[in-house]
């Protein structure tokens, strides 16, 4: 029987030639896969991120902001360009004030803020700690420097003074890091915020800072009256001195004229210091007043509401912010992950690196009743795929190596690089679709170390390929008929060396020449590569070799190293097996 009578319903495989190196262009496919591959790491660092996030969240104080607006009205005069230039200096410098040590102390004060433990709590917080680290500055007091200050005043300063002052600076400071004052916009409008870890006592701190500027206002404003004020008293009692003087020279001169000129001057002269005179003690009179009844330049117009929501922290942005950067870092980690993975997941990583014609990925056989796919028993008779679970994958491998077979690529070595590859069961699946497809197929399991097929297959067989090697009548009696079209030669009783070893001799009684006769395909399973030297001694004796990597666990390194040493012995590499893989990869 020829080989184009056997797979004359298989249409022949044209193989893919060797991939040519250079590094191919990132393709959306790459990138799905990625994803399918290191989801896991992104899913995974992302909810570390956001685990942390809603701890801070739950666990962080939180923060009401309450608001105080006031209306500044500016004294200025000029033309336009200078008024706007001078309202907005005024209003900076009224910025500024609002936030002195006068004001926020005066508020601390009216408050009791000193004495309250979320103003003078020795102990700072880590947002403190890390904000000041930024900043450059110690979170701790300068205890040193304090202690220095006050070393010249502890004859004159209880102690106790000296520590209510350290507590009312920390409060003062405290404070300052809790309020905020600025312009809205370019109006006369300037607003007083204030942080407090309740809503209640947020307001009576913005309220209780703008009636502090506001009395501060008055108070400056006061003072520099008081200020004027005692200047035109001094120059008011100039100009009476100069009045009197004058008005004596002119009553003089009038009681006895002689000069018409003079007396005019001396009128002129009298008239000036009296019209002075009056001037300026019309301007005390206003000076008294502005003392006496000071007016603010800032008037309160929206006191401060209670805050329906806390303002920090923020939750949403926190918890939006941390699955950003968890995303990212998750992204980060997955791709250096993904980089520096040497396991084979891709059938273009062996293709390329090994330049071999075809790579197959095959997904893990699972039956209805969950467990993996075991080998076909002998005896069964069956001659049916149904009567065989196939792996999935497996039938595109099937076909390819109908195309090996009209290559007259008859005799092929399964072999895997690592144990538990599942070799064993792709060389069976191989075996028993060749026979279905009508081909007269041998299965010899020439796996010493683990003969899986042999326990499975015929667990009771007497004799075996260590026994034809020495006997080739035995042939006949110990390839075990599985269907009419498939046989299966199990291991035997190894005693010292290997068949594989043995084969590689050509001084045996079996000779793969003469079984070609026979048989159209011959399956042999080899054991793993790292586990036994038999790949390196039969591998030349056959007409081609699968090598069969594990989804995940194997290697690219490994599996170049078993490729480069079979194809240095002389053995023919017809293509790479992946697998378990999972069924969306093998898709």
């Amino acid at each position: 029987m020829t080989s184009s009578t056997i797979f004359s319903g298989v249409s022949p495989i044209s193989l893919p030639a060797t991939a040519t190196g250079g590094n191919s262009p990132l393709t959306w496919r790459d990138m799905l896969f990625f994803l399918r591959m290191r989801w896991l790491w992104i899913a995974a660092t992302t909810f570390a991120f956001l685990v942390l996030a809603g701890s801070y969240v739950l666990t962080a104080e939180p923060t009401f902001v309450a608001n105080t607006q006031l209306v500044i009205v500016p004294q200025v005069s000029g033309s336009e360009a200078q008024r706007a230039f001078a309202e907005d200096a005024f209003i900076e410098g009224q910025l500024e004030i609002a936030k002195s040590s006068d004001v926020v102390g005066g508020t601390v004060t009216a408050l009791g803020l000193d004495t309250d433990p979320d103003f003078v709590d020795q102990t700072p917080s880590l947002q403190d700690r890390a904000k000041n680290w930024l900043m450059g500055a110690s979170s701790e007091p300068d205890t040193a420097s304090q202690e220095a200050a006050g070393a010249g005043q502890r004859d004159t300063q209880p102690q106790q003074q000296i520590e209510d002052g350290r507590i009312r600076d920390r409060a003062i400071a405290t404070l300052l890091n809790m309020m905020g004052v600025r312009r809205i916009g370019s109006s006369t409008i300037i607003e007083i915020s204030a942080a407090a870890s309740t809503p209640q006592k947020a307001v009576d701190i913005a309220d209780t800072l703008a009636r502090q500027y506001i009395q501060k206002n008055i108070a400056m404003k006061a003072n520099a009256s008081r200020q004027y004020s005692e200047w035109l008293t001094r120059f008011v009692s100039e100009q009476q001195r100069g009045l009197a003087e004058a008005a004596s020279a002119l009553a003089s001169f009038t009681s006895n004229p002689r000069d018409q000129f003079k007396l005019a001057e001396l009128q002129s002269a009298t008239d000036a210091r009296r019209t002075l005179y009056e001037n300026t003690l019309n301007q005390l009179t206003e000076a008294k007043q502005r003392i006496t009844y000071p007016v603010s330049d800032a008037t309160i117009v929206s006191r401060a509401t209670l805050p329906l929501s806390k303002a920090r922290p923020r939750s949403t942005l926190i918890i939006a912010f941390a699955a950003a950067v968890g995303l990212g870092v998750g992204f980060a980690l997955a791709l250096i992950r993904h980089a520096g993975d040497r396991r084979i997941v891709r059938p273009n990583q062996i293709a390329d690196a090994g330049g071999l014609p075809f790579v197959t990925l095959l997904a893990t056989s699972r039956t209805s009743n969950g467990h993996s796919a075991r080998f076909l028993a002998a005896g069964t008779g069956s001659s049916t795929a149904a009567a065989y679970p196939v792996i999935p994958g497996m039938a595109e491998l099937s076909a390819t190596v109908v195309g090996l077979r009209r290559k007259r690529r008859v005799v092929i070595g399964i072999v895997a690089v690592n144990p538990g590859s599942g070799a064993s069961t792709i060389a069976c699946e191989l075996a028993v679709l060749s026979s279905i497809s009508g081909a007269q197929t041998l299965l010899i399991d020439a796996a010493a170390q683990k003969s899986s097929l042999s326990n499975s297959i015929a667990p009771h067989s007497s004799t075996g390929l260590v026994d034809v090697l020495d006997n080739g009548e035995l042939m006949q009696t110990a390839a075990l008929p599985l269907t009419p079209t498939l046989k299966f030669l199990p291991l035997g009783k190894v005693v010292a060396v290997s068949p594989a070893i043995r084969l590689s001799s050509r001084r045996t009684q079996l000779s793969f020449a003469e079984l070609k006769k026979e048989f159209d395909a011959i399956f042999v399973d080899i054991s793993a590569f790292s586990a036994s030297p038999d790949a390196n001694a039969i591998a030349p004796e056959l007409d081609g070799v699968l090598v069969v990597t594990s989804h995940g666990h194997t290697s690219i390194d490994d599996t170049m190293h078993v490729i480069e040493t079979l194809r240095n012995v002389g053995a023919e590499i017809l293509g790479a097996i992946i697998n378990h893989a999972p069924k969306r990869t093998e898709s």
